[in-house]
């Protein structure tokens, strides 16, 4: 079994790649039509594993955030400690003052660069994920259109039954 959509892709791909042409047709292929079901099935099984993989994606970015919001909150729990330490010497109240500020400055600072990493990441792992299953599903409506095509030639192709419209050869036998 294939491991993944793309994979699947591939070998649908190749199936209808290497199928031979129908008769007296160049664009015109026969593939083995329980097996190319078989296919599409399999791609249809792995949509849920792409979308439970884009899911755990999503899940993580919000551990991130809400883990670089309790650092922050840790960091200017920290820092309102130490200044209201600080405070207590007259001298030194407009320097802890200072620090304090300094620290949750750069707290919140870190704070968004977090964020705006895991929502980057994110961004750009739903933006690939979005892009492989629209890649894969364009794939098979394609697939699909190429079979139905092939489907429809063949049966209009069948011995003995006239396309409607068309001439009917002549049979000397009948005659």
């Amino acid at each position: 079994m294939a491991s993944g959509v793309e994979e699947l892709l591939d070998m649908l791909f190749e199936m209808i790649d290497e199928a031979k042409n129908a008769p007296l047709s160049s664009d015109k292929c026969v593939i083995e039509r329980d097996r190319a079901l078989d296919l599409i099935d399999d791609i249809r099984g792995q949509f849920p594993m792409e979308l439970t993989e884009a899911r755990k994606m999503m899940a993580r970015r919000a551990e991130m955030e809400a883990e670089s919001k309790r650092k922050a909150e840790s960091i200017v729990r920290s820092a309102e400690e130490r200044a209201k330490q600080m405070l207590a010497s007259d001298a030194l109240a407009l320097q802890a003052k200072q620090r304090a500020n300094d620290m949750i400055r750069q707290a919140e600072e870190r704070s968004r660069a977090l964020k705006r990493s895991a929502y980057e990441y994110c961004e750009d792992a739903m933006r690939r994920t979005e892009e492989a299953v629209a890649e894969a599903y364009d794939e098979i409506k394609q697939s699909r259109s190429r079979f139905r095509a092939a489907a429809a030639a063949s049966a209009n192709s069948t011995p003995g039954v006239a396309a409607p419209g068309a001439r009917s050869a002549y049979d000397a036998d009948k005659n």
